[in-house]
């Protein structure tokens, strides 16, 4: 089984590609992977970002997926718009089953990416997408909706909802993910765990995600989220380092 992960690296270990290496493995999956974005960063700071040149890239995706049978990838940072579009164009062409992490804000607070980079994610990516996972914040800018209550949650997955299917994390939302799956909306609970272990969390369930869709691709949605989530809750329980992820088989 191959999983393919398209995102930035963390020399820090806690998120990014090392982050989704980390996750398909402990589901034993192989991962391939394509870096977009080097970034100099802790869980407390970004100190520098470089992107990765469009054309590299591309050798990149391009090369893995000639050696492999691809059927599902996520993304992580895609930091500007041309990484955004080649991305899109990539997706189309090898009829990618994408699930989008739109990364844009780091767990330190600092900023990830360029300015615009919602609107471009909406214009080029996630109409060609299965699903996404932003956070509340990451929400908020795909929305263009303040999200204080659950029910402006289920109005901002109304409006994501027109692209692809879209799940709002529940860590600022007292543990309560919000699904919009096909115009359907679900609310799954999770528990919290008072900690500041809490890099690269979202990389966590969105790879996670993408390991229950391969290994699992014959379940509903939602039974492939629960287990996401399950998985990201023994990550973020048993980490130090940012999340680390337990061996589940």
């Amino acid at each position: 089984m191959i999983g393919l992960t398209i995102a930035g690296f963390d020399p820090s270990g806690g998120a990014g590609i090392l982050t989704d290496v980390k996750t398909l493995h402990s589901y034993n999956i192989h991962p391939i992977a394509a870096i977009t974005t080097l970034t100099a960063q802790s869980p407390k700071k970004v100190y520098g970002i470089q992107a990765v040149e469009t054309e590299f890239i591309e050798k990149q995706i391009d090369s893995a997926i000639k050696e492999y049978n691809v059927k599902y990838a996520k993304t992580g940072l895609l930091y500007s718009k041309d990484i955004i579009k080649l991305v899109a164009e990539k997706t189309q062409e090898h009829k990618l089953k994408l699930i989008v992490d739109p990364v844009m804000i780091a767990s330190s607070g600092d900023s990830l990416s360029k300015n615009k980079t919602s609107h471009y994610l909406k214009k080029y990516l996630l109409p060609y997408s299965f699903i996404t996972t932003p956070n509340i914040h990451e929400a908020e800018q795909l929305s263009n909706t303040k999200i204080n209550t659950i029910e402006d949650a289920k109005k901002a997955t109304n409006k994501i909802s027109n692209y692809c299917n879209v799940i709002i994390t529940g860590g600022h939302l007292n543990g309560n993910n919000i699904i919009n799956f096909n115009g359907n909306i679900e609310i799954l609970k999770t528990p919290l765990i008072k900690t500041e272990n809490l890099h690269g969390t979202g990389c966590t369930f969105s790879a996670a995600l993408l390991a229950n869709l391969i290994k699992n691709e014959n379940k509903d949605l939602i039974e492939n989220i629960k287990n996401a989530l399950k998985f990201t809750y023994n990550s973020i329980k048993n980490g130090r380092y940012g999340t680390l992820n337990p061996r589940i088989y």
